[in-house]
């Protein structure tokens, strides 16, 4: 295991206490609610991502951990190991690469962050002040989850100190499994968002020519999506232009609707966001009522919202509790409905509008919700000092 990255940290004089998160997202897949939190904690901890592994070829390799420096100093891990190894010995190489690294780091673990509760298969025996679950997923509902998750689940849970949702609907089914469960929900950086708002940004290239209107979605493509009515809409419209940004998961190119108004442009970087906004006359989430989507809070609901563009969602219960019930997103299930819920905010004047978007959003902000998390953590670390904590129920 290379140390080049040990030189990099003691040469940013980084802090010395660690928070290292688990989870199931790459770090440069998609920058979403772990960047946005992982990214303010690394003010006040050294924060190490540690992902879950790639594998390469079968045979004599030898697993090993890559580790590299990304944006604010926060490392990412990510073990390498050998295609033909089982799950058992998929967490035991991972319990040694994770016990290495920590023996070459040399500093004290505050606290241990868990988006995927898989990772405790292998990480359990680490000591740490703290033992967060932030759960902004339920990952057992999911395509391919593994069988084991719901076990390993319950036993993050009796270990946990705080349970953190990133949703309503998630934090109403963790909140009986854990006394010490907290709901942020999901949040914005309005800023970054709002900068769309003057229409000053360049056009990107791979819009330039379509025709408008354009209703756009970013956003991870999965077995979320309802690709029948997205298909249906695109179709019922065809002097439309949909544009659809962002990586695919779980499904391929050939299981996507193609139409010639029907536009899949791919990933695009957080920074280049912005820019497609800008030209974007309403945004929408056509995402499928499943079990995938159950208890989903989608991040980008009030990112569109930031950058003053129009919302049109199917009926996901916390995009219908948070913004739907206050009149900010429209929401329609079938095609017929959201056809007509667009047609109805590219005819709506936006003022109004954007006065009631501007006042919700006045009090949601990642730093704040960072700032409170802290408060919990910090508290939930002196209390550890002093007497073990209650925790599942």
């Amino acid at each position: 295991m290379s140390i080049d990255w040990l030189d990099d940290i003691q040469s940013r004089n980084t802090p010395k206490h660690v928070l290292i998160c688990f989870s199931h997202l790459r770090w440069d897949f998609v920058f979403q609610r772990p960047q946005h939190l992982l990214t303010r904690a690394a003010a006040h901890y050294t924060v190490v991502y540690f992902e879950e592994p790639v594998f390469e070829g079968a045979g004599p390799q030898t697993p090993r951990l890559a580790v590299r420096m990304a944006g604010h100093g926060i490392l990412i891990a990510t073990p390498v190991l050998p295609a033909d190894l089982d799950a058992v010995a998929v967490d035991q190489a991972q319990q040694v690469l994770l016990d290495r690294f920590l023996i070459t780091l040399n500093l004290p673990v505050d606290v241990m962050w868990f988006y995927t509760p898989m990772a405790y298969g292998f990480c359990g025996h680490v000591q740490a002040q703290t033992i967060i679950y932030d759960c902004m997923d339920e990952l057992t509902l999911f395509k391919g989850a593994s069988p084991r998750l719901k076990l390993l689940e319950r036993r993050l849970l009796r270990r946990a100190d705080l349970v953190f949702c990133g949703g309503n609907s998630l934090y109403q089914a963790k909140r009986q499994l854990h006394g010490q469960t907290y709901l942020f929900a999901s949040s914005v950086d309005a800023p970054h968002f709002e900068r769309a708002r003057n229409h000053l940004l360049a056009e990107p290239c791979d819009e330039a020519g379509l025709a408008r209107p354009r209703i756009g979605y970013f956003g991870v493509i999965d077995e979320r999506m309802d690709y029948a009515l997205l298909d249906a809409v695109a179709a019922s419209r065809p002097d439309w232009s949909f544009v659809m940004l962002g990586p695919l998961a779980k499904v391929e190119q050939a299981d996507l609707p193609q139409r010639a108004n029907l536009h899949w442009l791919g990933s695009r970087l957080y920074e280049q966001l912005p820019g497609y906004l800008c030209s974007w006359d309403v945004g929408m989430m056509p995402f499928a009522r499943n079990e995938a989507t159950r208890f989903i809070s989608p991040t980008k609901t009030p990112e569109y919202l930031a950058a003053g563009v129009p919302v049109v969602s199917t009926s996901i219960a916390d995009v219908v509790t948070d913004w739907g019930d206050d009149g900010l997103v429209e929401i329609a299930d079938h095609a017929e409905g959201f056809v007509a819920a667009i047609e109805r905010l590219l005819a709506a004047p936006k003022s109004a509008w954007l006065a009631e978007v501007d006042r919700k959003l006045a009090g949601v902000s990642w730093d704040a919700t960072w700032a409170k998390m802290q408060v919990l953590i910090r508290n939930s670390g002196l209390k550890s000092m002093t007497e073990t904590p209650a925790h599942a129920q």
